[in-house]
């Protein structure tokens, strides 16, 4: 018999195809949906195409067993792209686009790099709420053919656009400190204290618009406009600090120098939401799961003898998703066994989206090498 690609129907002896399917909230007004698709008892034939073609006598009797779980994507309890993480982001690109324009006329009028770099902050979380906006956008459109995953990644690349424009903000209020601090020049610091907690105040409701309707824990894409958002609240505090020092002590130096304080602190943030987009990026495993632990779980199912290309990743924010292949032993139960391990992924890791492959003789393929 010939195993071919599990793509088209399998011809198995004996069937046990259990679907269910159950639909949830998900990025759109069902972004969340379920099906368990537990597959496949004995002596099943695979159509071809497969990653991994093998062929073998009838009298081999090669078992393989498709096991795909899919449901009940909760997502570690949040709804991922759903509507309260737009809403927020549209709140929040209202008051931040209005306080941008405050701040930067403002900057002009009292002289002050601290408030000119707060806007020219402000510019750029403009640019990256309305980049996020747009990602749930696209994360919502429909999987096709050649996407098959649809476009959730979008988010993932916007949050790497935002991570990047954050780094270049900061090198440019550095260099522009550098040039002020040789020659600090007047400040006007009642007007600019004025402004400024306008902005700040301006800010803490963006950020609190986030963390009542986001999800700014799980979601790199909502986490990222947040830390833009929170890198201008902490610009706004340094201008009013500068202002203080200006007014009661003509100190103009505090301006450039509280303005590289807060450089240093939006590049901390930067390259915390850039690491976590390039370990999406470069498919590696959930930080919230440790892949030994997954593979000693599966291990410990009875009837398991060895696990290969177990393979875990992240699509996006909050959708994790493993597969991997399951030698067994030759009298055990698959059925048993890929509803035991899918059970136990849900339960234990959060693991929803589970593509295993049952096999009960080894060397019926090469691993995969990576």
């Amino acid at each position: 018999m010939t195993s071919r690609d599990s793509n088209e129907q399998h011809k198995c002896t004996e069937h046990k195809h259990d679907n269910k399917l159950t639909t949830s909230q998900h990025d759109q007004s069902s972004d969340n949906h379920t099906h368990d698709h537990a597959s496949h008892s004995d002596t099943c034939s695979h159509a071809k195409g497969s990653d991994h073609k093998h062929a073998h006598s009838h009298d081999s009797h090669s078992h393989h067993h498709h096991g795909h779980s899919h449901h009940g994507h909760s997502h570690h309890g949040h709804v991922h792209g759903g509507a309260g993480n737009r809403q927020g982001l549209a709140v929040a690109l209202s008051i931040t686009g209005g306080i941008m324009v405050l701040e930067f006329v403002g900057g002009l009028l009292t002289n002050s790099l601290a408030l000119l770099s707060d806007s020219g902050h402000m510019l750029s979380d403009t640019a990256a709420i309305a980049l996020s906006l747009l990602a749930f956008w696209f994360a919502a459109k429909p999987a096709t053919a050649a996407n098959t995953y649809g476009y959730h990644r979008f988010e993932i690349l916007a949050a790497l656009f935002n991570a990047l424009t954050l780094f270049v903000i900061a090198g440019i209020i550095g260099v522009e400190a550098y040039h002020r601090l040789s020659e600090p020049p007047e400040v006007a610091g009642l007007p600019m204290m004025a402004i400024a907690a306008v902005g700040l105040l301006a800010n803490l409701l963006s950020a609190w618009a986030l963390i009542r309707k986001g999800d700014i824990e799980h979601n790199l894409n909502v986490r990222s406009a947040y830390l833009h958002i929170l890198g201008d609240a902490l610009g706004s505090v340094g201008a009013i600090v500068a202002a203080l020092l200006v007014t009661l002590f003509g100190w103009n130096w505090a301006d450039p120098v509280v303005s590289v304080l807060v450089a240093l602190l939006i590049l901390r943030s930067a390259w915390g939401i850039l690491k976590s987009v390039i370990h999406i990026l470069m498919e590696g495993a959930p930080a919230d799961v440790d892949s030994e632990e997954v593979r000693e779980t599966l291990l410990s199912i009875e009837g398991v003898r060895d696990i290969h290309d177990l393979h875990i990743w992240t699509i996006t924010s909050g959708l994790p998703a493993i597969s991997g292949h399951l030698l067994v032993q030759e009298d055990i139960d698959c059925q048993q066994i890929l509803r035991e391990a899918l059970a136990k992924l849900e339960s234990q890791f959060g693991l929803t989206h589970a593509t295993l492959q049952i096999e009960k003789f080894e060397g019926l393929h090469q691993p995969l090498k990576v």
